[in-house]
């Protein structure tokens, strides 16, 4: 077979992984097909180093305009590709002239409708996208959770609709933090005392507010208590100035030199800090999947999470679920994981079991399997 895969969203949180994580096991698995990688020229992360059956196509950025339109069309003929797999939905049209599949990780630009953009808008968002889906050759859906919004939404029949979860990325399996990494922490971003933990992008949906709100009225009642007086919250993710809203939160709850906000770091160095926190804390109101509860289980960390969407799913009975839209329910989790070590040992132990159901070699086998089931069929 001779298979596209679209990259130029290679660089971004979620997808950026997904992509990456898939290329590479591919790379592993796979000998016999050939592969063209649709990126965009000099941003190619993740790509080094691949085999001679990989190859590199360079495309124009903005994938939505009438020239990358035309110039995806005439990629796809010229190396006569049998598929194309486009690994997140998309709405604008492409100009595909083969089969195509499609990841769908989330459906949360339908779920939660940004008010700034008009109903016109909106419909035609929701109308490109019912088409896009209805027009793949298979759908794969990263959770049980995503395909039950797909088909609910879209009205997508169900066997279109593969489920080929996500795993984390390898290198959030190499162990446990050295005494020179935690030195290095303690130094590079002055890390030296117990801290919660939460990493992901910054958006109203992570629910940011409440996990502060929670983390204060947890400050209040362990001062009470006498314990963990220098307890921080180390906030790890993209960029914080366009929210002021968390701001307003730490002010409000008195906790300003008890909130950090870190900003990105590398997974180098993010498997540190999930390593050495207490908690990983992660109330999300809405997760296609949800990686990041697993990869801190992958380092032994407890976690507090949400028990909505596709979080169950993922965690299994390895995490404390609780209300993400009640402050005090997670308050009470924190502080009940804190400092009942029989609860900490257990979720640990389950934990590392959990991360084991969820494998990159197994979803990448099952994507080879739909490839050649389409090619077929085509």
């Amino acid at each position: 077979m001779r298979i596209a895969i679209d990259i130029r969203r290679i660089g971004e949180f979620g997808v950026g992984t997904y992509t990456r994580n898939a290329i590479r096991t591919l790379a592993r698995l796979d000998h016999e097909n050939e592969y063209f990688l649709i990126g965009i020229p000099g941003k190619f992360p993740g790509t080094e180093g691949l085999p001679a059956n990989f190859k590199l196509l360079p495309a124009q950025p903005n994938e939505f305009s009438i020239g990358s339109y035309i110039e995806l069309h005439q990629l796809l003929k010229r190396f006569r590709v049998d598929l194309l797999h486009v690994p997140h939905l998309f709405w604008k049209p492409q100009g595909i002239p083969c089969p195509y599949v499609v990841t769908v990780h989330d459906l949360l630009d339908h779920m939660y409708r940004v008010n700034s953009h008009s109903s016109v808008k909106r419909n035609l968002h929701f109308q490109f996208t019912k088409r896009v889906l209805h027009h793949a050759a298979r759908i794969f859906a990263v959770s049980n959770f995503s395909k039950k919004d797909t088909e609910r939404l879209f009205h997508v029949p169900p066997d279109k609709i593969e489920v080929i979860y996500n795993a984390i990325d390898e290198r959030f399996l190499h162990g446990h933090a050295t005494a020179a990494e935690r030195e290095f922490i303690a130094e590079r971003y002055q890390v030296n005392c117990p801290f919660l933990l939460y990493a992901g992008r910054i958006s109203p949906h992570k629910n940011l507010v409440r996990i502060i709100e929670a983390f204060a009225a947890l400050k209040t009642e362990l001062a009470k208590e006498g314990l963990y007086e220098d307890l921080k919250l180390i906030v790890i993710g993209d960029e914080v100035s366009k929210h002021p809203d968390l701001r307003r939160a730490v002010i409000k709850g008195r906790v300003t030199n008890d909130v950090r906000f870190l900003g990105f770091v590398p997974i180098e160095v993010l498997r540190i800090f999930y390593d050495q926190a207490k908690i990983f804390v992660f109330p999300s109101l809405y997760e296609g999947f949800g990686l990041p509860p697993l990869e801190a289980m992958a380092h032994s960390t407890p976690v507090v999470t949400s028990n909505t969407s596709s979080i169950p799913e993922v965690v299994g009975n390895a995490a404390i679920m609780v209300n993400p839209e009640n402050v005090f329910d997670i308050m009470k989790a924190l502080h009940r994981v804190l400092l009942d070590q029989s609860v900490r040992d257990k979720l640990k132990a389950r934990g590392l079991e959990q991360v084991k159901k969820f494998s990159w070699e197994a979803s990448v086998r099952r994507m080879l399997e739909v490839y050649r089931e389409v090619a077929q069929a085509r």
